[in-house]
């Protein structure tokens, strides 16, 4: 199993380079623009308080601080986090970013509208419990976004994941399906959306399962099942 020194670690080292892929540093236009109208889809139209939790280098922050959100980053690797905040700092745009486990996010009893995870709960040694804290630090009727996939092999030449990573429970990504029966119990409402053919996300065409989660928790009122309790 890994630790967190050692994810930490790997994840510092990648610092550097992180954003030179489309999907990661959003610097040609069109992926930057797809990501956004994607993200204006799956939050509130209102200002809302969202949450990154395993935020890298902010790049989907910033897009939900440019639409007016009030946005708190966590990231175990304080170099992905200096990034972040340099990032907003450059564009203008207010944003929180603190180092700490995503999957226990150093928020004490805070709660926000919107928890927004890309492409992390493979990395999680418990991603069952991190799937409870995510959904415990929402609002009633938040919404959890949850941005996986099920990666196909790893690029050659690639750095090799921590040792002892084999023993990930979803080391290599999550299906969708896998991924709802997990999420279900927590929440009210699911969607999935398939992101897989949407070639402008990536910058090219990819052939592993790619996907957005979309959970709604009940509004106040609300029966886990979406209608008012005593309507």
């Amino acid at each position: 199993m890994t630790d967190s020194t050692a994810i930490a670690a790997y994840w510092d080292t990648a610092a550097a380079c992180f954003d030179d892929e489309p999907d990661h540093g959003l610097r040609p236009r069109p992926t930057r623009d797809a990501w956004s109208r994607l993200l204006s889809s799956w939050l509130p139209a209102a200002p809302a308080d969202v949450l990154d939790v395993g935020c890298g280098t902010g790049s989907l922050s910033a897009l939900a601080a440019a639409a007016g959100h009030r946005v708190t980053g966590v990231d175990l690797s304080s170099r992905m986090v200096a990034r972040a905040r340099e990032k907003l700092r450059a564009a203008g745009l207010p944003g929180r970013f603190l180092v700490g486990d995503a999957a226990a996010p150093p928020v004490g009893e805070e709660r926000f509208d919107v928890v927004l995870c890309r492409h992390l709960v493979w990395t999680l040694p418990d991603p069952s419990a991190a799937l409870r804290a995510w959904a415990a630090r929402l609002r009633p009727g938040g919404i959890l976004v949850l941005v996986e996939g099920r990666w196909g092999e790893a690029a050659e030449g690639a750095v090799p994941y921590v040792d002892g990573a084999e023993a990930l429970p979803w080391h290599g990504g999550v299906t969708a399906a896998d991924l709802a029966d997990a999420v279900r119990p927590l929440v009210g409402r699911i969607r999935v959306e398939d992101l897989a053919p949407r070639t402008e996300l990536w910058g090219a065409a990819v052939r592993d399962e790619r996907y957005a989660l979309i959970a709604e928790l009940p509004a106040a009122g609300e029966s886990p099942a979406g209608p008012p309790t005593g309507s």
